[in-house]
């Protein structure tokens, strides 16, 4: 991944902020990787990104460097230092990087590319699709205009808030009242 310094943190010579890829630590998804392989070959970014792919990927980057796992510890301190996230859909990752103010790129593994046994990332893209900081590339095709505009984004506040919006507090106890009225327990 990198080599170690002083109190344990790797570095990664070169490179500047770090736009870190993964893909989930069980499946492959060669797709994602192979656009975003794509994108830092044509844009010149190879020596800013930094992959997790899985051992199970039949597509191996050729433009950035890349790793089939990572330790959970690793896996958290190259997150961290990470500028920016690419991933694909899932939601440990997008709440991790909304959490941490970080945006991040998703593109969502499709069923009927047997990328996963349904569309349920696709649902997940079409509920974040408008949420500040989150990008979604639902092709190919969408993927090397989604990263170019990801580099770009102000960070500043990206940060998902520590509490539920108020709003969102009063419609979930809207609903649990009328569910405990309408079930015979309220």
């Amino acid at each position: 991944m990198g080599t170690p310094r002083a109190g344990g943190r790797a570095v990664l010579p070169g490179v500047g902020p770090l736009i870190f890829l993964t893909v989930g630590s069980h499946e492959p998804f060669d797709r994602l990787v192979r656009g975003v392989d794509l994108w830092c070959g044509a844009a010149g970014k190879g020596d800013q990104v930094m992959g997790q792919i899985t051992a199970r990927a039949n597509y191996r980057p050729k433009h950035f460097r890349s790793v089939e796992s990572l330790e959970p510890e690793a896996f958290s301190q190259v997150f961290e230092e990470a500028a920016c996230i690419v991933s694909h859909a899932g939601m440990g990752t997008i709440i991790s990087a909304l959490d941490s103010g970080k945006p991040i790129a998703v593109m969502p593994r499709r069923g009927h590319l047997n990328e996963t046994r349904n569309d349920h990332q696709y649902a997940t893209t079409r509920q974040f699709a408008d949420y500040p900081g989150l990008l979604v590339a639902e092709s190919e095709e969408d993927l090397a205009p989604t990263l170019d505009r990801l580099i770009s984004l102000d960070t500043t506040n990206n940060a998902i808030p520590r509490y539920a919006d108020t709003a969102l507090l009063g419609a979930l106890r809207s609903i649990i009242h009328l569910g405990g009225e309408n079930n015979g327990n309220g």
